[in-house]
């Protein structure tokens, strides 16, 4: 919304605009003194539009006031605003009429006249006082500092662009040129070589953009204060729910609003011809399974009439459940990493909580890992609770069955592969780098980590070697070497560790040489 376009220039200003400009311009051309007293009319003009327009300004407080008092919560922060306009135009204008009073005293003496117009002084062609006291003694800078000051304060406060854009215009103090065309200061441009007419006039002048602006800023500020009103052409009500599943003997609950409603002016919400709180929450207890739609309208003020908007809503209610599944078997494995994916439907995962006696439980890449401890039955419950409206509650629980992990087979890994056959080449066999493991092989439903804790080396020579570790080591190495294709090597007494800690006996692994 532009300030300009709600608050523009009178004619009678413009006018006096005009009349200022030429006759800065007349004096700026050294005409005759004569010409000065035009100064009086633009003088006396200012003064008169300065009257009418702090009338309009106490008019435009009265209208803020009375807003305050019938809408608080709406108009407060832009009331205050205004007060901080009020306050620093008054601030810089009194400022300005010191300054006048000081020019005045200096020039007429014990004649000067408080608050004087041109008029009213009688040295009023005296070039010598204004640059004495606006320039010579520092004032004019100290002067200019404020208008800067009170010309941004404003922009600040308006944030209005129209607006801003005059603000910046009106309360320039940048250089300006004398007679002779060479950049000259602010200061200079109103108080070097002026007679006393001419200083005082520019700062009617200013005074009077203070008035006049203070009251277009605050009529931007009012203007705020029913931004949030209802303007758009097109209105939506919409639904707004905790949750669009819900689950039997819980409650379903949303939140039914209208796009752009002032929250001053309470619209009336009604569900299947029922009204419901002023708050617009529908809240119902959830019965039977399925699907449940339901209708309604909002009621609202708009221009002195009642508008209604219709909108539709629907959730689902369904059975306390909770879906359990063990991503590897359908039993759990003691001192395993057991992987399960838990959900409930509706509920986010960041809701639940797992529980199993006997277990450690933890999350990990979006799956629960449950690990059973070495105690205990061969059985153990899962149970899975959730977290609905802001009560913990158990939505289902499965018992499993605990068993120790099935022994691995032993195999030989050939280049971190697993060989299936039992023929192996004699140059695999004696490769260090190549090893015995405990798997349940490539294609085993469920893949644990078990350690080769040490193994015997039987030939057909008779001979035999005791090994720690997984791989062959340099005696047995030797002897294999020896051996003939077709040779048996029997791999015996292996044995490994797995993730509960027990150490196990594993099957042999004949091998014969190719």
């Amino acid at each position: 919304m532009g300030g300009a376009k709600n608050c523009p220039e009178t004619p009678r200003q413009r006018m006096i605009g005009m009349m200022y400009l030429v006759l800065t311009a007349m004096l700026a051309l050294n005409v005759s003194a004569a010409i000065l007293n035009g100064y009086l009319q633009v003088d006396e003009s200012l003064h008169a539009t300065i009257e009418t327009t702090e009338s309009g300004n106490i008019d435009g407080y009265e209208k803020f006031a009375n807003a305050l008092s019938q809408n608080q919560e709406k108009t407060q922060e832009w009331y205050d605003k205004a007060m901080r306009v009020k306050e620093e135009s008054d601030n810089l204008y009194n400022y300005i009429a010191d300054f006048k009073d000081a020019i005045v005293s200096l020039a007429d003496g014990k004649d000067a006249v408080k608050g004087a117009t041109v008029r009213q002084i009688k040295k009023r062609d005296d070039t010598n006082i204004p640059h004495q006291y606006g320039i010579n003694e520092g004032h004019a800078a100290e002067l200019k500092k404020r208008i800067g000051e009170y010309r941004e304060f404003l922009k600040e406060i308006a944030d209005d662009e129209s607006v801003n854009e005059d603000i910046e215009k009106m309360f320039s103090t940048e250089n300006g040129t004398n007679a002779e065309g060479k950049e000259i200061s602010w200061e200079q441009t109103v108080f070097e070589e002026m007679p006393v007419c001419a200083s005082i006039t520019v700062l009617t002048k200013i005074q009077n953009d203070i008035r006049t602006y203070e009251g277009k800023t605050v009529q931007v500020l009012y203007s705020k204060t029913d931004a949030s009103d209802v303007r758009v052409n097109k209105m939506g009500a919409y639904i707004i729910p905790s949750s669009e599943y819900v689950i039997r003997g819980s409650k379903y609950r949303a939140q039914i609003i209208l796009a752009g409603i002032d929250s001053t002016k309470t619209p009336e919400y009604f569900i299947n011809g029922e009204k419901i709180n002023e708050n617009g929450i529908y809240e119902v207890v959830a019965s039977g399974i399925g699907e449940k739609k339901y209708k309604g309208q909002i009621a609202y003020q708009h221009l002195g009439e009642t508008v209604y908007l219709p909108f539709e809503g629907k959730y689902t209610v369904g059975e306390p459940t909770a879906t359990i599944s063990n991503t590897d078997l359908n039993i759990m494995y003691r001192g395993y990493n057991n992987p399960f994916s838990i959900s409930v439907p509706g509920v986010s995962n960041e809701k639940l909580q797992v529980r199993c006696q006997g277990a450690s439980i933890m999350k990990q890449n979006g799956l629960w890992i449950i690990k059973p401890g070495n105690g205990g039955g061969d059985k153990m419950t899962i149970e899975v609770l959730a977290e609905v409206d802001g009560k913990v509650s158990v939505m289902g629980s499965q018992v499993y069955r605990v068993k120790r992990l099935p022994k691995p087979d032993a195999y030989f890994e050939i280049n971190g592969n697993l060989s299936e056959d039992t023929k192996i080449a004699r140059s695999a066999l004696i490769n260090p780098s190549n090893k015995i493991v405990a798997s349940y092989g490539a294609d085993g439903l469920i893949q644990a980590k078990f350690t080769i804790t040490g193994f015997q080396v039987k030939l057909p020579t008779g001979a035999s070697f005791n090994i720690k570790g997984d791989r062959l080591d340099a005696k047995s190495l030797d002897a294999i070497k020896k051996l003939k294709q077709g040779n048996m090597v029997n791999l015996q007494y292996i044995k490994a560790v797995g993730p509960d800690g027990k150490e196990i006996q594993l099957r042999g692994l004949p091998i014969e040489l190719n």
